[in-house]
């Protein structure tokens, strides 16, 4: 920093110190000009707010927030255009309702069913994801080009305006020691940040009709997506009244067991008393020595922290870990509350906690 700029840190903070512990009063703002700037500092807010919570309505879960919002930075800086889109919980349940109806197999009414649903469930994911780009484009990236542009300059220029009132109140205060020009120039400098400050914010106030259209193309966005909604679910209500209605006009199928076949694990018995046959009792259960929990216990304490994978886990990037059924992972790190830190067959990454059952729970 030059010395000229350290000279005016140093009036700034000397006239701060004055007013701030010396009760001197600075050059007082007139009542339009608060006015402007209170209006201005509730939109601003307004705006900031919206922002946040519209994203949170179209994405509630923080975890994949973060996750997404990291992912989107790395994309950026590896200059990759494509970025993962948000996994919507429509599309979730669509996916675990295909695979079990295809396990189940199309033979049983539930299983087909199951099926018809998920595909009806993956229409819903889309349409959510069409509700994502269409409030983006129309009502998120406008909100926040004001966020980044004008609220940005009102910020600016009121902190400049600041500096300079610093500035002139310091000279001013210093009347006789200060040249007259100098106090003229400041004045002028900071007429001119104040006048600055004012068309900014004037401007930012006068945008209310950009951002009314903006408000209703968000609602018209949301409307398309409940009216899509509808007719995909009245669709499906009308196929599984169809199906309710097949099921029960079919015969039901009696069960009948097979008959059971001889057994012929006997052990004779003592012939004396007729030579009769008695079945051979069945084992005594197994009782665990005196010792057994007592070592149960310190194998178990000294064993890694560890977890069961429940079922199948697909990684999306290279920061997750995949497993299969019944994988024995070996935990490293606590995430958060949806995610763990995991190593498997010398690989390490993030695993969802409900997709495994802790075996061993890491160390508090």
């Amino acid at each position: 920093m030059s010395v000229a700029g350290f000279r005016k840190q140093f009036i700034k903070a000397s006239q701060m110190v004055s007013e701030k512990v010396g009760g001197a009063e600075g050059t007082k703002l007139d009542e339009d000009f608060k006015d402007l700037e209170r209006r201005a500092d509730i939109t601003s807010k307004a705006v900031v707010e919206v922002v946040n919570r519209t994203t949170e309505y179209l994405q509630p879960n923080p975890a994949h927030r973060t996750k997404l919002s990291m992912l989107n930075s790395m994309s950026k800086i590896r200059g990759q255009a494509n970025s993962l889109g948000y996994p919507q919980t429509e599309g979730l349940l669509a996916d675990s309702m295909i695979k079990y109806g295809m396990e189940i197999g199309t033979h049983s009414n539930f299983g087909d069913a199951l099926q018809a649903v998920g595909e009806s469930m993956k229409k819903l994911s889309a349409t959510k994801d069409s509700l994502d780009m269409d409030v983006k484009q129309n009502f998120l990236d406008p909100l926040q080009r004001i966020v980044d542009k004008d609220i940005k300059d009102i910020q600016h220029h009121k902190k400049k305006m600041e500096s300079r009132r610093l500035d002139y109140d310091y000279k001013k205060k210093r009347q006789g020691k200060t040249p007259e020009e100098e106090i003229r120039q400041a004045l002028e400098k900071f007429d001119e940040s104040k006048e600055n400050a004012e068309t900014s914010m004037y401007n930012l106030l006068e945008t209310d009709v950009e951002q009314v259209s903006q408000l209703a193309a968000f609602v018209q966005a949301v409307l398309q997506y409940h009216r899509n909604a509808t007719d995909i679910l009245e669709e499906l209500s009308e196929d599984l009244t169809k199906r309710v209605q097949e099921c029960q006009s079919q015969p039901k199928r009696e069960y009948r067991p097979k008959s059971r076949q001889a057994s012929f694990d006997y052990e004779r018995t003592d012939q004396s008393n007729g030579g009769s046959m008695s079945p051979a009792t069945s084992p005594p259960a197994y009782s665990p020595g005196p010792f057994a929990s007592r070592t149960s216990f310190k194998n178990r304490a000294s064993a890694e922290p560890s977890c069961r994978a429940l079922y199948d886990f697909s990684p999306e990037n290279q920061s997750e870990l995949g497993f299969h059924e019944g994988d024995i992972i070996t935990l490293v790190s606590y995430i958060d509350e949806n995610w763990l830190e995991g190593r498997l067959h010398g690989k390490t990454g993030y695993l969802p906690i409900n997709y495994v059952e802790v075996i061993v729970p890491l160390p508090q």
